[in-house]
């Protein structure tokens, strides 16, 4: 009884998943945006737990292929671009794992992961203890870990306010030029070119959070691309902001949510955005390449209160007839969207509307 009592203590006060993560794994954490329900914070946690497998050989033919495809050498920066973002769409993911994390100085436990190595909870916290934690409108937390494994696998929630104005932005051809219309030039984006912004929309999303803007991401691209979309969004100067992306597995049928109209997938993700957050208004961002305009026209419609304005970005070769935008915005007043070139028409409409 005696050597069995130690271990039993162990087994007890060891925080649940603890050894989950092995060293042959990976976590990434998405940022997300809580909300409050009275005197509690509503705080969603959504990540991911795969192996890279980076000695694969099949993997390496695949992202060998890859690189031929976008004509890039293999040991030039492009071509090791490409092998680093291709990657991720060829790791194994890890189902059925549990991850404790400690948040707001508790420990708490997770769901367990699915087939796509995805998992996602909430936690509730209360308003004092998230003051007491939170820093500058964030909420850090990390992954629990064994006492041997010295990474970190840290994450972050934004914390609007009750009232206030967020952006629910797209990212391709809005803010990061991805040439959607041209699918060789948008794989050369995608893979193997260094991301590039849109000029002028850091700085018009900047001058927006320092009003007080918060600021969603809703895309159509995968969630394996999140990590260098975060790098750019840091190296860029956006704010930082709520990633909305689509789920995508190689091994099942929803590969085909790449292909889906975003028509259909857009709109339920933005709805839910605008139920989370009852007190808001919102300015809609996008641009001419795909569906945007709709999307959004959609949404105005159904909330006219809640949308303070939707800005377009023309985009070249999409169509851009007026035809177009006065069938995706109509019944809407003329004052309420833009279309635009420039991102200096950004500023003025803000300023105006909140006067």
């Amino acid at each position: 009884m005696r050597r069995v009592f130690p271990l039993l203590v162990f087994v007890l006060l060891a925080p649940a998943g603890r050894a989950e993560i092995k060293s042959d794994e990976e976590v990434v954490f998405f940022p997300t945006a809580a909300w409050r329900d009275g005197a509690t914070w509503v705080v969603p946690i959504h990540g991911w737990i795969y192996e890279p497998e980076r000695d694969s050989g099949w993997r390496r033919e695949v992202i060998e292929e890859v690189q031929e495809h976008l004509e890039v050498a293999p040991d030039s920066p492009d071509g090791r671009r490409c092998a680093e973002r291709a990657r991720r769409f060829l790791v194994d993911n890890e189902r059925g794992k549990e991850i404790s994390i400690r948040i707001g100085g508790r420990v708490h436990t997770l769901p367990e992961s699915g087939a796509n190595g995805h998992f996602e909870g909430t936690v509730r916290l209360p308003a004092n203890r998230i003051e007491r934690h939170a820093r500058r409108g964030v909420l850090e937390f990390q992954a629990i870990t064994t006492a041997r494994d010295g990474r970190r696998f840290a994450g972050r929630v934004l914390l609007p306010p009750r009232e206030g104005v967020s952006v629910i932005s797209d990212i391709d051809d809005t803010i990061k030029v991805s040439e959607v219309l041209d699918r060789d030039a948008l794989l050369r984006h995608t893979f193997a070119r260094p991301f590039e912004a849109v000029p002028g929309m850091a700085p018009a999303y900047a001058a927006w959070a320092r009003e007080g803007a918060s600021f969603h991401f809703v895309s159509s691209s995968p969630w394996q691309l999140y990590p260098p979309l975060e790098a750019f969004r840091a190296d860029a100067g956006f704010p930082a902001a709520a990633f909305h992306l689509k789920s995508v597995r190689l091994k099942d049928r929803t590969l085909l949510n790449l292909f889906k109209d975003s028509l259909e997938t857009k709109p339920p993700v933005i709805r839910a955005i605008l139920q989370r957050w009852p007190h808001h208004r919102f300015l809609l961002v996008g641009d001419s390449g795909e569906q945007d305009p709709e999307v959004y026209g959609l949404i105005a419609r159904e909330y006219p209160q809640r949308i303070v304005h939707v800005f377009i970005r023309r985009v070249a070769g999409a169509a851009n007839g007026e035809k177009r935008f006065a069938k995706a915005f109509r019944g809407l007043p003329p004052d309420r969207w833009t279309v635009f070139s420039d991102a200096t028409a950004l500023k003025p409409a803000f300023t105006e509307r909140e006067r």
